[in-house]
């Protein structure tokens, strides 16, 4: 079993269960998901099989785009409508305002971690901290928004509900995002839902139900298909040798990584040697 799946998380499951499934239905352990989407949450899970869990760390990297809704003028200790109501107040605000504050959220930003999270601070995840009611020094982040986008904008009689696209770097917490916008207007908010719609060049269109795949309506991405992106650089079968025992290997490109190839199937990832720039060194093997 190799390749990439492309799954629409439904709400109410852990990306952990997604895994847990598609592990029995496949048949193998050797299976792991490229970033974790929370309960509330639906839409890309990457999810990797066989020799394709070697570029997990890659894959987790992606920029990843998501659409999410909001209601601003209600306070969670979650930051979304999962959790237990803080705090309410009115909170009627502008598109003109929303849209400005957005704009001024692109680029890079120091975000703190929501305390209901799965960040280890000291050995232990932080929401362990909250569900003891223990406290903690939230650790922060520094990630980058590349994108925000407002698709709409609604009223109640005391809150503004918004529907927002981002794009955003590895790391970024939705929920904490919204935190943050709503503070920059001088009110609170909490996130009523939330669609990863793309993560790097997978996009939700081509992602499967957990209903099609059990019903074999499915198509792995395979290996190559991914790493299409690096250079590529076909080798004999001295040098794979050579390579399949990790040896470093002279740096005859510009390219920072490479992937080293036999007969077309992929041996390797390289990546420049930081001892030496002349040289390439072993990063993924497969």
């Amino acid at each position: 079993m190799q390749g990439i799946l492309v799954v629409n998380k439904p709400m109410t499951m852990t990306s952990r269960d997604v895994v847990n499934i598609l592990s029995k239905q496949f048949s193998t352990k050797k299976v792991g998901h490229t970033g974790t989407l929370d309960p509330i949450a639906t839409g890309v899970l990457v999810v990797c099989f066989g020799k394709s869990t070697k570029l997990v760390e890659i894959l987790t990297s992606y920029q990843k785009e998501y659409i999410f809704e909001a209601e601003f003028g209600t306070e969670t200790d979650t930051l979304d409508r999962t959790g237990k109501i803080l705090k309410v107040e009115k909170s009627i605000l502008s598109r003109e305002q929303v849209e400005e504050a957005l704009q001024k959220m692109v680029g890079k930003n120091v975000q703190e971690v929501p305390i209901y999270s799965a960040v280890k601070v000291k050995g232990r995840k932080l929401y362990e901290y909250a569900r003891n009611k223990e406290q903690v020094e939230l650790p922060k982040r520094e990630i980058t928004i590349y994108e925000a986008e407002l698709q709409a904008i609604s009223y109640t009689e005391t809150k503004t509900n918004l529907r927002v696209r981002v794009v955003v770097s590895k790391g970024t917490y939705i929920r904490a995002f919204i935190r943050d916008l709503a503070e920059s207007l001088h009110t609170i908010g909490m996130m009523t839902s939330l669609t990863r719609t793309k993560q790097g060049n997978f996009k939700i269109e081509d992602s499967y139900s957990l209903e099609e795949i059990e019903m074999g309506k499915y198509t792995f991405v395979p290996l190559e298909e991914v790493l299409k992106e690096y250079k590529t650089i076909e080798v004999n079968a001295e040098e794979k040798e050579k390579i399949q025992n990790g040896s470093l290997r002279l740096k005859n490109t510009q390219e920072e990584v490479v992937v080293f190839t036999y007969q077309n199937t992929p041996l390797a990832l390289y990546k420049s040697y930081e001892k030496d720039p002349n040289y390439l060194k072993p990063w993924k093997m497969f």
